[in-house]
C-alpha cells in the first residue's frame, strides 16, 4: 500500500509541475487554479484524464475549452475538463 500511495504522490508532483508550466500564463493560472483545489484528491483515472489534457492537446485548444469558448471533443469532455471549465468562470 506504501508503495502505491508514494507511487500517486509521485505522479502528483510531476504533473504539478508539467501542468504549471504549459507555455501561456492565462494556461499556467488555469491549471495552477485547478491543481490547487483538486490535484490532491484526483483519482487515477483523472489523473489519466488530467495527464492527457497537459500531454496531448495544444495551449489554444485547451484555452478554448476550459474557458467555455469552444466546446470540446468528447474525448476531453470530461469532469476534469469541467472542473477546469468551474474554476474559469468562477
Amino acid at each position: 500500500m506504501t508503495d502505491n500511495i508514494s507511487e500517486l504522490e509521485m505522479r502528483r508532483k510531476k504533473l504539478l509541475f508539467r501542468g504549471g508550466h504549459r507555455g501561456t500564463k492565462e494556461n499556467d493560472i488555469l491549471m495552477g487554479r485547478f491543481m490547487d483545489k483538486h490535484l490532491s484528491t484526483l483519482t487515477e483515472e483523472q489523473l489519466d484524464t488530467f495527464e492527457a489534457l497537459i500531454n496531448e492537446v495544444p495551449d489554444a485548444d485547451f484555452f478554448k475549452w476550459a474557458t467555455g469558448k469552444e466546446q470540446a471533443p468528447a474525448q476531453y469532455d470530461t469532469d476534469v475538463l469541467r472542473m477546469i471549465r468551474d474554476l474559469s468562470n468562477a
